[in-house]
C-alpha cells in the first residue's frame, strides 16, 4: 500500500482558498539543489519552474521574489520594484526561523509570515508555473495568477 503524502502548509493554503493544484515530486539530490536539475526532474521547461528567495529591503524589511531556475535575481531591479533603495539576499542561516521553510523547499506560499512577494512578470507567459510545495521534492503546479491571488503578489521586472 502506498504511504499517503502529508500536506504541506502551502497545500492547505492553497485548498483553503480553493484555488486548483497540482504536486509533482521528484528525487531529491542532497548535494545539489539546482534548479534547473529539478525542472529537468519534473519535466518542465525551467523558464516555467519558478525558485522562491527571500530578501530584506532598507526600508520595507523582509520581502519574497519567484523567478525562473533558470534566470539570475537583479537586485537593483527588486529595489527599484519594492520601494527600496536596496535589497540583499536573506543569509541561509536566518531563512527557516523566518520562514518555516528550508533550503531547497522554500515555498512563497504558507510561510509563518506573510511577505511582500514579487512574481517575475515572465510568468505571464506561462500557462502554468511550479513553486515549490514547501518540502523538497515536491513541485506545486498551478496558475501564475492563482500564484498571485494566493500571496497578494505582484508581477514585476526582477531579471
Amino acid at each position: 500500500m502506498a504511504e499517503k503524502q502529508q500536506k504541506t502548509n502551502a497545500m492547505r493554503m492553497l485548498e483553503t482558498a480553493a484555488i486548483p493544484y497540482r504536486v509533482l515530486t521528484y528525487e531529491v539530490d542532497e548535494e545539489n539543489f539546482d534548479g534547473n536539475l529539478v525542472a529537468k526532474k519534473v519535466g518542465m521547461d525551467p523558464e516555467a519552474v519558478f525558485k522562491t528567495l527571500v530578501l530584506q529591503g532598507d526600508k520595507t524589511g523582509f520581502l519574497t521574489c519567484c523567478v525562473p531556475v533558470c534566470e539570475e535575481l537583479d537586485l537593483k531591479k527588486v529595489a527599484r520594484a519594492s520601494g527600496n533603495k536596496s535589497v540583499q539576499m536573506l543569509p541561509l542561516k536566518e531563512l527557516f526561523p523566518l520562514t518555516g521553510y528550508v533550503r531547497g523547499g522554500c515555498s512563497p506560499i504558507g510561510m509563518k509570515k506573510a511577505f511582500p512577494t514579487y512574481v517575475d512578470e515572465t510568468a505571464q507567459l506561462c500557462e502554468e508555473i511550479a513553486v515549490s510545495a514547501g518540502r523538497r521534492g515536491e513541485q506545486l503546479v498551478l496558475r501564475p495568477d492563482d500564484l498571485i491571488r494566493a500571496v497578494s503578489a505582484c508581477y514585476a521586472d526582477l531579471i
